[in-house]
């Protein structure tokens, strides 16, 4: 297959970008979208130029890392798939291929195709755990769950965290993956006693790192690699709204009493 591809080039967050044109031959229909890179940038290194820098890790779906915007589309033309997954016979000879990074104000380019995703780690330290005593692995049926919950739990688990709810969302909005994080823990017995501090700190957090709103658009179930429901938005939304009411009841009371 020959190829013309333009990609975005930037050296550094303060500094502009543009999209960059190229012409590569020879890729095989059966090599995956990072191996197409891997042989831009082999052939921009033997002609002395700089490769494009691109995050990637463990090329198999599961790190969330591989995040590109290709022809428009978060991670690609193929649904449920991530970057690394994708492969070249979703593509015709000769065909036009546009490479860029997420665009969101809360993930800042730090060189080419890379952004910086440190946001969502925040989002998670706010709230994203349980606070548990686990014992031996003899303890680990201790808890009964029942399947419909535990599978309700394990759909949300899914979520990679790689981002491409917010570069697809017209709003760059967060709400799906924070709410993936708080359905995930919130279905289980375990996440019960850190329900309220969960959604509002994880909330919260997302606000302030600079996400949009959510308007249910539906763009970030529809671009997610791993297809979590956008119920989960839902979940998150219950959470919260229960969790700021219950906070309020103690001035209520104060104030009632005085």
């Amino acid at each position: 297959m020959k190829l013309n591809l333009k990609v975005w080039r930037q050296s550094g967050p303060k500094a502009p970008g543009a999209l960059e044109s190229y012409s590569l031959d020879g890729v095989s229909s059966d090599s995956s979208f990072l191996e197409m890179i891997d042989m831009l940038n082999e052939q921009l290194i033997t002609t002395g130029k700089e490769p494009i820098a691109f995050a990637h890790d463990c090329r198999e779906g599961i790190c969330g890392s591989c995040s590109m915007m290709i022809n428009g589309q978060a991670h690609g033309p193929w649904k449920a798939t991530a970057t690394c997954q994708l492969h070249m016979r979703a593509f015709k000879d000769g065909d036009t291929i546009t490479v860029e990074p997420w665009r969101a104000t809360a993930f800042p380019v730090v060189k080419d195709l890379v952004v910086d995703r440190s946001a969502f780690d925040r989002i998670i330290q706010a709230g994203g755990f349980v606070s548990v005593n686990t014992g031996g692995a003899r303890d680990a049926n201790e808890i009964l769950i029942g399947k419909e919950v535990l599978d309700e739990a394990m759909d949300a688990a899914a979520c990679i965290g790689c981002g491409a709810c917010v570069a697809a969302c017209p709003n760059a909005s967060a709400s799906l993956f924070t709410g993936a994080k708080i359905a995930h823990l919130g279905a289980l017995p375990q996440g019960q006693p850190e329900r309220d501090r969960r959604a509002l700190f994880m909330v919260e957090t997302m606000d302030l790192e600079g996400f949009g709103h959510c308007t249910l658009a539906g763009e970030c179930m529809e671009a997610c690699p791993k297809e979590i429901s956008i119920d989960v938005i839902k979940t998150m939304n219950r959470d919260y709204i229960m969790a700021t009411a219950r906070r309020q009841e103690p001035k209520a009371a104060s104030a009632g009493a005085g």
